[in-house]
């Protein structure tokens, strides 16, 4: 899967350098042979399943920079991205690059009004999350986005800073929901192969 990420990177022609942080010689082999660089190992510390992203890109923001290199504007591109686009990545670039925002970042809308989502509790009884709205109609609510999990950028000193992507600071390229599938679980992995079919035929 992270090939997919890779070629989207190298095709949008934004990046001086494609550079994979990962602590996995697998990984680190195949993103090289594929055209990108895993000039260093990601410490332990770093390579846990919790660790949060901006972590992570900041200590490869200071080890590029303790290269010699001047780091201006770094994009994090997830290896879980199937559908990421080269022109996605480069609308991306355009934006941060007006100076108005600290990371930007893709996003799409939820398919239904989060304010009446509600949950299960242990007997099976359901219990909403915003009570409040159980009578007004869905189209009166407001809409609500989600990340879509493809591609972050941002400003290095955001990334070194550690500040938060959800802010007001940030901003989104507005994706359609057809095109949006981060891998998590086994039903996502099944999902974005029958979406593949459609969106990668050809």
């Amino acid at each position: 899967m992270i090939v997919w990420s890779i070629e989207a990177a190298l095709s949008s022609g934004c990046f001086d350098r494609v550079i994979v942080s990962t602590d996995d010689p697998q990984i680190a082999t195949i993103s090289k042979k594929n055209g990108a660089e895993a000039p260093f190992v990601r410490p332990p510390e770093l390579s846990c399943d919790h660790t949060p992203t901006a972590p992570v890109i900041a200590h490869a923001v200071n080890w590029i920079e303790s290269e010699g290199a001047v780091v201006d504007k770094v994009c994090c591109i997830y290896p879980t991205a199937p559908f990421v686009r080269a022109e996605d990545i480069r609308t991306g670039l355009e934006l941060i690059t007006q100076g108005l925002w600290k990371y930007v970042f893709t996003a799409a809308t939820y398919s239904y009004p989060i304010f009446r989502s509600f949950k299960l509790s242990k007997s099976g009884g359901i219990k909403m999350f915003f009570p409040e709205c159980f009578s007004t109609r869905s189209q009166d609510l407001p809409e609500a986005w989600h990340d879509a999990g493809q591609f972050y950028w941002g400003l290095a000193a955001s990334w070194k800073d550690g500040l938060r992507i959800f802010d007001a600071y940030s901003t989104v390229i507005s994706l359609p929901r057809w095109l949006v599938q981060d891998i998590d679980t086994p039903e996502d992995w099944e999902r974005a192969e029958m979406m593949a079919k459609v969106l990668l035929k050809g």
